[in-house]
């Protein structure tokens, strides 16, 4: 991955979880990894803990951001969920996986798609 798509990948996943803060969600980590890969943002929804993929794009030259969350990223992070609830003993009541697609169409105009239970 170069420089500059690692540049605007973490500005997404900044203005994602300044997006979660302002819809009152508590973000309790960003950018946690395992072995097997990494989950973006792990955020308290009230009584939910919720796994977030975050995908920035700078157009649609390659389609909508969400539209990268293909069938096996879904179950990886599935897995990824499993291994960070083992790992923090953590127990919640429920679980979700979101997906919060960052599009960028100018430096000023940016879009921000939370879609809730992704997956």
């Amino acid at each position: 991955m170069t420089v500059a798509r690692q540049t605007v990948g973490a500005w997404g996943e900044r203005r994602a979880a300044q997006h979660l803060t302002d819809d009152n969600f508590r973000v309790v980590a960003r950018n946690w990894r395992c072995p097997i890969g990494e989950i973006d943002i792990i955020a308290w929804d009230g009584d939910t803990l919720v796994f977030c993929e975050v995908k920035t794009r700078r157009g649609l030259g390659f389609g909508l951001p969400a539209e990268a969350v293909v069938a096996a990223k879904a179950r990886r992070l599935r897995r990824l969920g499993a291994r960070w609830l083992a790992a923090n003993s953590v127990h919640p009541r429920e679980i979700r996986f979101d997906v919060i697609a960052v599009l960028i169409r100018r430096p000023e105009s940016v879009e921000i798609d939370h879609i809730r239970g992704a997956f």
